[in-house]
């Protein structure tokens, strides 16, 4: 099953999110990760460059899954994330395993 984190950082944050991205997308691409990381990135703040939360997609076998893997990123054990809402995907458009289904 699919599952996306909407996450939104704290105000103000962007100094922490900088020095904490590169463990942050490491985090994301590990072998050993209990979720598959099928697609992410962040969002942009109204200048469209300013970035200010993630929105990432997994897929894993429960929800409990993705609660462990968001709770464990560096974002989050950085101080950085002010909210997070995680809600199964049912990922239709664009999603390349349903490329044959048309």
């Amino acid at each position: 099953m699919y599952f996306a984190i909407y996450a939104l950082d704290k105000p103000d944050m962007l100094d922490v999110r900088m020095k904490t991205r590169a463990a942050h997308r490491e985090y994301l691409h590990s072998p050993d990760a209990p979720v598959r990381l099928m697609l992410g990135g962040p969002m942009l703040a109204d200048d469209g460059e300013t970035m200010v939360g993630s929105l990432i997609v997994v897929e894993a076998d429960s929800i409990e899954k993705v609660e462990a893997f968001s709770a464990n990123d560096p974002y989050r054990l950085a101080g950085l994330v002010g909210s997070v809402s995680i809600r199964p995907w049912n990922w239709t458009a664009g999603n390349p395993d349903l490329a044959d289904a048309s």
